[in-house]
């Protein structure tokens, strides 16, 4: 493991990464999902795609690296590209869980990999919508403390510079930005996904023109259990970039 001070709107963010086969030429980037982090990815991934370099990323306020600012998905963004700058990381390859495949896909890179990436927004149930507005209407009369028992899982135990992060990036649509990538993406995805549904697989692979969508048994986390196979539908994407 190593740590890189970034330099970002005036604070300091200390970013925490991992490189394996650190003399490989062609260039991997990991990105967990949120809640995740870079061990989960490294334990899965690391064992295939041995002629690439792997650099695996703790996005901030995740993992070792830190975060004491407000974000948005592009800050995540430039953040992990200056990260890239500093260890003169290319964007050969970039590969991208849940929301961790939203910064990929404002990173631009030769071959986007998308593993159950959220981006493509899912309105919300109908007892969602009525939770938020009993929250809103107790948050008038002063019981902002009971935020607990409001708040997605995954926001919980945040701080508070990381649950307006939160707030700022769940609710992103990206359906244009999907619509004008132009390098080559792979989909993955589990086929009994409830986080990010497969529905919203189908609409990205019909927004990237040049994309293939692999579908496998599972949740959102399938990727778990087949690593395996999805590397090796990386390495054949990658090897028909070299074709042209």
């Amino acid at each position: 493991m190593a740590l890189k001070s970034i330099q970002f709107n005036q604070h300091t963010i200390t970013m925490s990464y991992e490189i394996i086969n650190p003399h490989a030429k062609i260039d991997l980037i990991v990105l967990h999902g949120w809640g995740s982090n870079k061990s989960l990815m490294k334990k899965v991934f690391s064992p295939y795609m041995d002629t690439f370099r792997h650099i695996y990323i703790d996005l901030p306020g995740f993992g070792g690296s830190t975060c004491n600012l407000s974000l948005k998905t592009a800050d995540y963004a430039r953040i992990v590209e200056l990260l890239m700058i500093h260890i003169n990381a290319s964007k050969d390859i970039i590969l991208g869980h849940s929301f961790g495949g939203k910064v990929a896909l404002l990173l631009e890179p030769k071959v986007l990999v998308l593993v159950a990436s959220a981006g493509i927004y899912v309105p919300k149930s109908l007892k969602v919508k009525l939770k938020i507005a009993l929250f809103k209407s107790l948050k008038i009369f002063g019981f902002a403390k009971l935020r607990s028992f409001f708040v997605a899982q995954d926001a919980k135990t945040l701080s508070e510079p990381m649950y307006q992060t939160f707030k700022n990036v769940v609710n992103e649509n990206f359906y244009d930005l999907f619509k004008v990538y132009s390098g080559k993406a792979l989909l993955c995805w589990g086929k009994f996904d409830t986080a990010t549904p497969l529905e919203s697989a189908k609409t990205i692979n019909k927004l990237i023109k040049d994309s293939t969508l692999e579908i496998y048994d599972g949740d959102h986390y399938f990727f778990m259990s087949q690593a395996e196979d999805i590397s090796k539908h990386i390495e054949k994407t990658f090897l028909k970039t070299l074709e042209h």
